[in-house]
């Protein structure tokens, strides 16, 4: 007996010096500040390390590395040092006796610190997730399912349990971090009632914190784009968080936040304004290649170049005011680091080397070399396009034979747009005489056919309106004006009982860029607003209006049609930026409607302050002029059709310094038209070529005799007149003068092919005489 009591005696020291000594050991891993140290706690205790020291080890050994900058981690140091393999070996030995917790969190450090998908304690650790999955906290969940994500199964099964468990815990989540991950993890395999209960949920979540992380509101902004959703609401709310947290974003966070918002048709003034102090206060700290590179490309569609598209990443005004100093010190870091980006970003760097006018003929060389040394290997269709587009921008360019054959080998897995990529290539290469092998023009015109019948056969499998219109929007030019127009059209009243309120706006970007007037589906887009109005963000109810006002049609329901637009408008008026509401003001002048409150709040002084401060600063060239131009033109029609408003004219000066900038190139065919009337009226003194009216419109002769090029009509069969002349005839016509419209298409027909029937056509237009 007293043996005994001497064994249980000896035995419960020994577990206590032991539990002792754990206890120290996990205070000594704890205590760790380098990676070296906790290694040589590995290598001293190996035989005494449990489940709990590994996972505590695995975890430190990330949130060291977690501490420094991206670019002086050590993970590969890390990942091939002797003791992380034998942590490896030991957690992977020990997984089924790890708490549920541990087991997320050593795979969610493994994976941070670059560990490959395939490894073998990856897989062992996301299987025995995945057994205890119904059981997992909702921040283990969170961490499990974002773990899921960057290992790309975001259409997993394992993804669509997770995705179960949130739908029937959603009510329980309280917590925005938690919530914001799990939305963008299990976004690929929700069905829309799910979706829209995420939202609200977000909603509600970010309604009650005062204080929101960036990051979550990264998160949200990540989700909709994965779901193809502008859910204003949300981004409104998303935005004002970055504005209340711009002091800890740097130029990775503002790189993608401003990459999602170009992706949603997001814009905010004012987050651009406060950007542009931000980067300009820290240009001068960023040399890395990797960074560098986020930094060109934010700042580089800011240039002031007319070419630049209105929904670039940044404003014009990012560019610093020296322009010359700002592209000389872009182009002696890229000269290093050249080698060192992927093709994507090779596409992007010289995009915008030739757009901001780069003169270094040796950079642009290396590029070239570069560009094509991937286009040899490449096998993606969607880089191939990208990098033949590019090509077409470089200086001097000789296109090689390799270019062509690529082409013709990727065309079956082209989408519209790469295919439009690669005939505008080959257009403008056959065009200028850079294609110099032999038979060169027939390999081009034979690869033109073969474009060509790909892009019937896509358009003409289309079932599903909304992929196509994912392609649609971001095709132009004069290949597909010619050869795809007419079927898109045709495809898309195919699919027409396929157009909802969340396919419209689109839809109307294509309607636009096509523009042509299609009954059917101008209707059809007509009566789904109306219809579903109240869902419709404010700022896509421009676009939809400028399709109607531009091509000048009017729906069967066309006073409903524009009454609730008007209505839905001026109930958000501060929802938009205040040169949206001047763009939008003239769209609606245009189609003859003046809303009291809209017109009341733009000709108001602090809104025209307001404005001025944003066109001072933080918008691109294009879209200054777009606005100057419009406001002059709203301003003009207000007090031509709406003098009980009683705003005064105060675009002359404007008006002015446009007229005299301007370089007037006269049409031939108008000056051939003014020598014809003035044989007509009998001399030089009875006919002016280009008078300017009051309130600067310009128009061909005394009594308003104006010819119309292409551009005045729609490009379809029936030839409409569009929206700007017409308010040109109206607004003439109230001034005083009769107005005589010529078309083109009239004037360069067969039936006035010789001199005395032009003279005789004249004659019935200005005097009525048949």
């Amino acid at each position: 007996m007293l043996g005994l009591r001497q064994l249980c005696l000896f035995t419960l020291r020994r577990y206590q010096a032991r539990t002792l000594c754990s206890d120290l050991l996990l205070s000594q891993i704890n205590g760790c500040t380098h990676e070296d140290e906790v290694f040589n706690l590995v290598g001293r205790n190996k035989a005494r390390l449990s489940e709990k020291h590994v996972g505590i080890a695995l975890n430190m050994l990330w949130q060291l590395q977690k501490k420094e900058p991206f670019l002086l981690r050590a993970s590969d140091y890390v990942r091939n040092h002797s003791q992380f393999l034998t942590l490896c070996i030991l957690a992977e030995n020990k997984v089924e006796h790890m708490e549920d917790e541990v087991i997320v969190d050593i795979l969610y450090s493994i994976l941070r610190l670059g560990v490959e998908d395939h490894a073998s304690l990856v897989k062992v650790l996301v299987t025995e997730a995945w057994k205890r999955l119904e059981r997992l906290s909702l921040p283990a969940l969170s961490k499990f399912a974002l773990c899921l994500y960057k290992q790309h199964r975001q259409f997993s099964p394992i993804i669509g349990q997770v995705a179960h468990i949130v739908d029937m815990k959603l009510d329980s989540i309280q917590d925005i971090r938690i919530l914001s991950v799990l939305m963008i993890s299990i976004s690929e395999v929700i069905t829309e009632s799910f979706r829209d209960r995420l939202l609200h949920k977000a909603e509600q979540l970010l309604q009650e914190k005062d204080e929101v992380h960036f990051n979550y509101a990264r998160r949200i902004l990540q989700f909709l784009q994965n779901v193809k959703l502008r859910y204003h609401p949300l981004l409104e709310k998303c935005n004002r968080i970055f504005l209340e947290n711009t002091s800890d974003l740097d130029i990775h966070s503002i790189s993608h936040i401003f990459g999602l918002y170009e992706q949603l048709g997001f814009d905010s003034a004012e987050f651009r304004l406060v950007v542009k102090q931000l980067l300009s206060e820290t240009i001068d700290d960023y040399y890395d290649p990797e960074t560098f590179a986020k930094l060109f490309f934010s700042l580089g569609p800011m240039a002031g170049s007319k070419h630049v598209r209105v929904c670039s990443i940044f404003c014009v005004s990012l560019i610093p005011c020296n322009l010359f100093l700002f592209l000389f010190r872009m182009t002696s870091v890229l000269h290093k680091h050249l080698e060192s980006y992927h093709v994507l970003q090779l596409v992007k760097l010289t995009q915008y080397l030739v757009m901001l006018r780069c003169q270094d003929l040796e950079l642009f060389a290396k590029l070239k070399m570069l560009l094509l040394g991937y286009l040899k290997s490449s096998v993606i269709p969607a880089d191939t396009a990208a990098v033949i587009r590019i090509l077409t921008m470089l200086p001097s360019f000789q296109v090689k034979e390799i270019i062509i054959n690529k082409a013709a080998a990727v065309l079956p897995q082209c989408r519209l747009h790469h295919l439009n990529c690669i005939a505008t290539a080959l257009v403008k290469w056959n065009h200028h005489g850079q294609l110099h092998w032999q038979n060169s023009s027939e390999l081009c015109a034979k690869l033109l056919q073969r474009l060509n019948d790909c892009g019937l056969q896509r358009l003409q499998k289309a079932n599903n309106l909304n992929l196509l219109l994912e392609e649609l929007p971001y095709v132009n030019g004069e290949w597909f004006g010619e050869v795809l127009n007419e079927e898109s059209l045709a495809v898309c009243q195919r699919l027409i009982d396929q157009i909802t309120w969340e396919n419209i706006l689109p839809l109307s970007f294509f309607l636009i860029k096509s523009d042509h007037r299609c009954p059917a589906l101008l209707d059809r887009i007509s009566s789904v607003t109306v219809e579903s109005i109240d869902k419709i963000p404010p700022s896509e109810i421009y676009f939809i209006l400028f399709l109607f006002s531009t091509l000048n049609y009017d729906p069967p329901d066309n006073e409903e049609f524009f009454k609730s637009c008007i209505q839905h408008l001026t109930s958000n008026l501060s929802h938009l930026e205040a040169y949206h509401l001047v763009l939008l003001g003239h769209v609606l002048a245009m189609a003859g409607y003046f809303p009291p409150g809209l017109i009341t709040t733009i000709f108001n002084v602090s809104f025209l302050s307001k404005l001025d401060a944003q066109l001072k600063g933080i918008l691109p060239d294009t879209v200054k002029q777009r606005v100057h131009s419009s406001l002059m033109k709203l301003n003009r029609a207000v007090c031509l059709e709406c003098p009980e408003f009683h705003i005064p004219w105060f675009h002359e000066p404007y008006c002015q310094r446009v007229f005299h900038s301007s370089v007037s190139r006269i049409n031939p065919q108008r000056q051939h038209i003014h020598r014809m009337l003035t044989e007509i009226l009998g001399g030089r003194h009875y006919s002016r070529i280009s008078v300017l009216t009051p309130y600067y419109y310009e128009i061909g002769e005394k009594i308003a005799l104006e010819f119309l090029d292409s551009k005045a009509f729609s490009k379809d069969y029936s030839r409409h007149l569009k929206g700007e002349p017409a308010v040109k005839k109206r607004h003439l016509e109230m001034l005083g003068y009769r107005v005589v419209q010529i078309p083109h298409f009239e004037w360069n027909s067969m039936v006035l092919s010789t001199k005395g029937e032009q003279l005789e056509y004249l004659r019935q237009q200005l005097y009525g005489i048949q």
